[in-house]
């Protein structure tokens, strides 16, 4: 976890989540065993579902499933509790199943998916989700389940924003006959629903209305800013490297 905070920081420039005044907030999960499913914008969302669930969650460890493809380019995300998987295969569908009620027989454990399957713009719409997710929630014994809305906007800095924003917690045990069907589309719901609310917030670039998880790197480079810093120096001002000023 200090080489992936490391590596979002030389990356971004903040790691930001939506507050609870905007439809967001941190989900109240009780000791409960938990999955969290998710829309899969880029290459950089395992990392940072880490590093979410390092800070809300520190008392959990991370899990998830991946392309095995894509695992077997970056093995070190096996070290870190990614699983890989054969999208597409009824193998594949059917270690994710295995892995999902597993995990939602464990309370120490949060287990991340990317619902989408493949990367999708983050304001595609409708939201699809593959159906398995929809399966592993209509097999569960007990558990909860969220939504959590991922994107990386570009605001006033030469890093983009990691922006995220949870969903309702839902019960798979509040509704014990619904359909694998049925839950695939209320769960694609509400995570749209999570994902416009994270659009709004985030077209808007206030920051106030995030909580920061992680500050990252600022400024154009590291000359520039030393010429900007002495410039400061000489005016007598105070040197912030922010293009856009200081925020929260």
């Amino acid at each position: 976890m200090f080489y992936v905070r490391r590596y979002l920081r030389r990356h971004f420039h903040a790691v930001r989540m939506l507050k609870e005044g905007g439809g967001g907030g941190v989900p109240d999960l009780r000791g409960e065993p938990v999955l969290i499913y998710t829309n899969h914008p880029g290459w950089w969302d395992p990392l940072i579902f880490l590093f979410v669930g390092e800070v809300l969650y520190p008392g959990r460890m991370s899990y998830g499933p991946i392309d095995a493809r894509a695992l077997g380019k970056y093995r070190f995300l096996e070290r870190i509790g990614f699983i890989g998987i054969e999208p597409g295969t009824w193998r594949g569908s059917a270690r994710f199943l295995r892995m999902a009620r597993a995990a939602l027989r464990r309370s120490d454990v949060i287990f991340w998916t990317t619902a989408q399957g493949e990367f999708a713009d983050p304001r595609d719409r409708p939201v699809e989700i593959r159906p398995g997710v929809g399966h592993a929630v209509a097999a569960a014994s007990g558990g909860v389940v969220v939504p959590m809305a991922v994107e990386y906007p570009f605001w006033s800095e030469r890093h983009p924003e990691a922006l995220v924003a949870f969903g309702p917690v839902l019960r798979p045990t509040d509704a014990p006959g619904r359909s694998a069907d049925e839950w695939t589309a209320i769960l694609a719901r509400e995570l749209e629903g999570a994902q416009d609310r994270l659009a709004v917030a985030a077209r808007r670039r206030e920051p106030a209305a995030f909580r920061t998880l992680l500050a990252g790197r600022v400024g154009v480079g590291l000359v520039y800013d030393g010429v900007r810093r002495v410039r400061a120096w000489f005016r007598g001002e105070r040197f912030d490297a922010a293009h856009g000023g200081s925020d929260s």
